[in-house]
Formats: C-alpha cells, sequence, structure tokens
C-alpha cells in the first residue's frame, strides 16, 4: 500500500511538471551559440570547441528538425583554426535561424538576426551594436540589422 501511494505521489508530481517547451530546448543551443559568437567577435576561438560540443548535444533535443543544427555544431568543433570556425559558424548560423524561424521558436528578448553582405552571411546576436563574428576586430561594426527575433 505504502509503495502504491509513493508511485501514484510520485506521477502526479510528474504529470503537474510542465515539459520543456521548444523555446527551453532552442535556449539550449542559444546560451552556447551566443559565447561562440561573442569569441569570434573578439578574434578568439577560446571555449569554441567546447560550446560547440555542447550545441551538437542539445541540439539533438530538437528532434529531427534539430539535425542540421547538430551537424553544423559538430564541423565547428572541428574547425582547426579561427578562419574555418568563421566559415563553420555561418553554417551553424544559418541551421539556427531556420530552425527558430521553422518552430516560430522565441530566442529571447534583445535578439536580433544580423547580416554580414562581405561573407552574405547571417547571426543571430544579444544587442543592437553589430559584433560581426565573420571579421572580428577588423570589421566589428561591419553589417546590419534585419530583424529582431
Amino acid at each position: 500500500m505504502r509503495t502504491l501511494l509513493g508511485l501514484a505521489l510520485i506521477a502526479g508530481l510528474l504529470a503537474a511538471t510542465p515539459a520543456p517547451t521548444a523555446d527551453d530546448a532552442l535556449q539550449t543551443v542559444l546560451d552556447p551559440y551566443f559565447r561562440i559568437q561573442s569569441a569570434l567577435s573578439d578574434d578568439t576561438t577560446e571555449g569554441v570547441r567546447a560550446d560547440a560540443t555542447a550545441i551538437a548535444t542539445a541540439a539533438g533535443a530538437l528532434g529531427q528538425p534539430g539535425a542540421p543544427i547538430a551537424r553544423a555544431a559538430s564541423a565547428l568543433a572541428a574547425a582547426p583554426d579561427l578562419a574555418a570556425a568563421r566559415l563553420a559558424f555561418g553554417t551553424l548560423s544559418d541551421a539556427v535561424v531556420a530552425y527558430a524561424d521553422a518552430a516560430g521558436s522565441a530566442t529571447g528578448d534583445g535578439v536580433h538576426v544580423m547580416f554580414c553582405p562581405m561573407v552574405d552571411k547571417q547571426w543571430l546576436q544579444k544587442g543592437e551594436a553589430v559584433r560581426n563574428p565573420y571579421y572580428g576586430k577588423s570589421m566589428l561594426a561591419c553589417g546590419e540589422k534585419k530583424a529582431k527575433k
């Protein structure tokens, strides 16, 4: 009897706990994504490999639609240098923006889609001031805000 009561209590607690939403799952991708964007803007790859690996893992929670994010993040984690990391970040950015658009997922307050015409690539970024991850400090302000996400 005591075991049944305990199981019923646990089942009730689990039922009362809201399931993670698509927005929650995307946020686990975005937190390390924003750290990567910031690192590349600062001309460094410090922490990029670990954050890209975290994104690849977190993208699994997005199901099949998250597969392009996982593939792009894995490629970024394997990038041997800053130039390759920036190239792989472009692919990751395209995948993340496409997922957010298709799923209608919120990316958070103050997040914007930015665009660099020099490489014809977009990225997500917090804040209004352009911090270009594709050129870093040499052309940090190169780009434009496309949309608020």
